[in-house]
């Protein structure tokens, strides 16, 4: 297989650069284990126990839950070896104040599901045995193209059109063959048989013609023995070099006869866009993905920073209630606030848990490696583009509409060819052998030119039943009109996509804009509050909390939408390049924080 997949790779690695220099090329996979083991198992075992072999056991209902949800968590997200790790190369600080640290790299990331102060580790009770894997964004495109099953998928399907170009061109070269028959003849005369051995070998090399028809040249030897007449020396042998050809004149000639290569060949062209799509539209999925676990852990410091508020308001209100300023229902309305505070809590970081997870069998990584996932300052400027400019651009460089242009004369082509199968068959032939001196018993390779043998001939097969053909040609010109709608509402539909791109760059700064000047007045009307603690009452205290809380989450969601906006916009514009090694490739003039780089 290694010459194989030298062979793979160079043509792969060819087409790559001609679409793009800096692009990856697919990686040919290693040869697995090609042996059959238990495939030709006809009753293959299945593991289905009936129900009273199973087993059920109830949780005791009195039970730490919170060790519980402690111990869940120190397994998915692990624990440094020191209360502040070092973080990776490309890692950065928190460039956000107000987002927090990535749980695992912060001791406050995620606190205890009980509502309690968590330890070095967040919300982990005891040491974990495995240290998490801390990641920021770069890494983590980096490992969606090295690990990603996805991301192999698309590359196997690069190499196997590959290869299916390689199987085209092959058959387009001198393919040299040989065959070997033996045949035993008997005959009977009156009770008396005559019995006979023939063995014919039949080397012979074939060359297709680019227009049309083939030619093949040969080497024929027979030879035969009678089997009751040995002594007499009846054993003869001979060798014949012959050299034919046949090639058509009107059906089959011409450019459609390369048809199989031609259409591999751009085929290759096709799916290399396909895989370089693929790698951008990858990009920003991880990137999705990334920020939307970043976005959670956001929330969860702002649920943090709630419960502390109306911890330290349930304090105060306890208080009054002893010295008898409110009653004791109003102390029950911020304790019951802090119970589901700390209820919201536990779901969002049982959720964070679960984005964490997924986000691990995205990356194709072990899911039972805990993973520590650190901020990146990963703001992308916002391009300063019109409608009519974003059109433009998407319609020039949209590898997926050059594709779908491309197949477009694909269909012309397949007219072309269904027209010529409307033509008669007019083939010409051709050949000529030179045999051995027939004068001499064994001759081996004597040859004698003076026995030179040819034949030539012209077929005419006039179109008497066409209605097969002139069904296909209206099949293609069917598939024609079909193949420009699809092209026209593809262009459409790019068209929209990159317009509504553009102005969800515009709304997401407009609702940032407005969420940041939420949190100002929903954090206003609460220190006002504070001020006058004494004069509030509890359920307004209460409803100012849960409005800041509400208004810190808006925030932080536009800051991630305009984030996923403006690499949305860039994929759909396709102005997103990948680097090798799957990062971001910044444009010039894209100047990009100096940590994400």
């Amino acid at each position: 297989m290694s010459d194989i997949d030298a062979e793979v790779e160079r043509l792969v690695g060819t087409h790559t650069a001609r679409l793009d220099p800096n692009a990856a090329a697919a990686r040919t996979p290693p040869v697995s284990d090609l042996r059959v083991r238990g495939s030709a198992e006809k009753n293959p075992l299945s593991t289905n126990k009936s129900a009273s072999e199973l087993l059920y056991k109830p949780a005791n209902e009195a039970r730490d839950v919170s060790a519980r949800l402690n111990e869940f968590s120190r397994q998915s997200l692990g624990t440094p070896t020191s209360s502040n790790p070092t973080p990776s190369p490309d890692s950065s600080p928190n460039p956000n104040p107000d987002t927090p640290a990535a749980p695992g790299a912060s001791p406050a990331a995620i606190p205890n599901p009980d509502g309690s102060e968590p330890s070095s580790t967040p919300g982990i009770a005891q040491p974990p045995t495995r240290d998490p894997l801390v990641i920021d964004l770069q890494q983590s495109f980096r490992l969606a193209q090295s690990s990603a099953r996805e991301f192999r998928t698309a590359e196997e399907d690069y190499i196997l059109t590959a290869i299916r170009l390689l199987i085209e061109q092959h058959r387009w070269t001198p393919r040299l063959s040989n065959d070997t028959s033996i045949t035993i003849d008997g005959s009977a005369d009156n009770g008396r048989f005559e019995n006979a051995v023939r063995v014919i070998n039949d080397l012979k090399v074939t060359q297709r013609l680019p227009f049309g028809g083939q030619v093949e040249a040969g080497w024929v030897w027979n030879a035969t023995e009678q089997l009751r007449k040995q002594a007499t020396s009846r054993y003869t042998n001979s060798s014949e070099l012959v050299l034919k050809g046949n090639i058509p004149l009107l059906k089959d000639a011409g450019l459609i006869a390369q048809e199989s290569l031609i259409q591999s060949e751009r085929d290759l062209v096709y799916q290399a866009r396909v895989f370089e799509r693929f790698r951008r539209q990858l990009l920003v999925q991880i990137a999705n993905d990334y920020f939307s676990l970043l976005l959670t852990q956001s929330r969860i410091a702002n649920q943090e920073k709630q419960l502390e508020s109306l911890r330290h308001a349930a304090e105060g209100n306890a208080e009054r209630v002893k010295a008898g300023r409110i009653r004791p229902f109003e102390q029950a309305i911020t304790d019951n606030s802090v119970l589901s505070t700390e209820s919201a809590l536990a779901g969002l970081r049982d959720s964070y848990i679960l984005q964490l997870d997924r986000f691990k069998v995205r990356l194709g990584l072990d899911v039972s490696q805990p993973l520590a996932v650190t901020p990146l300052a990963f703001d992308l400027p916002e391009p300063d583009v019109s409608l009519d400019q974003a059109t433009s651009l998407a319609l020039d460089y949209r590898l997926d509409l050059q594709n779908q242009r491309d197949r477009l004369e694909d269909s012309r082509r397949a007219i072309a060819n269904a027209r010529n199968q409307l033509l008669p068959d007019l083939n010409l032939g051709a050949a000529v052998a030179v045999p051995t001196d027939r004068g001499i018993q064994q001759p081996g390779l004597e040859f004698d030119p003076n026995d030179l043998n040819y034949s030539g001939s012209i077929t005419l097969g006039l179109p008497l039943d066409k209605e097969i053909e002139r069904l296909g040609l209206r099949q293609s010109i069917i598939s024609l009109q079909r193949a420009k709608r699809e092209y026209d509402r593809a262009r459409d539909d790019i068209v929209v996509s990159v317009r509504s791109a553009v102005r969800r760059i515009e709304l997401a700064r407009f609702q940032l804009l407005l969420a940041e000047q939420g949190v100002k007045i929903a954090e206003r009307r609460r220190e006002e509050q504070l001020l006058k603690a004494d004069e509030v009452e509890p359920q307004k205290l209460v409803d100012s909390e849960n409005a800041l809380v509400d208004a810190r989450n808006a925030r932080d969601q536009a800051r991630t939408d305009l984030r996923n906006a403006v690499l949305n916009y860039l994929l759909e514009s396709d102005q997103l390049r990948v680097a090798r090694d799957g990062v971001l490739e910044p444009l010039p003039g894209m100047n990009l924080n100096p940590d994400s780089k």
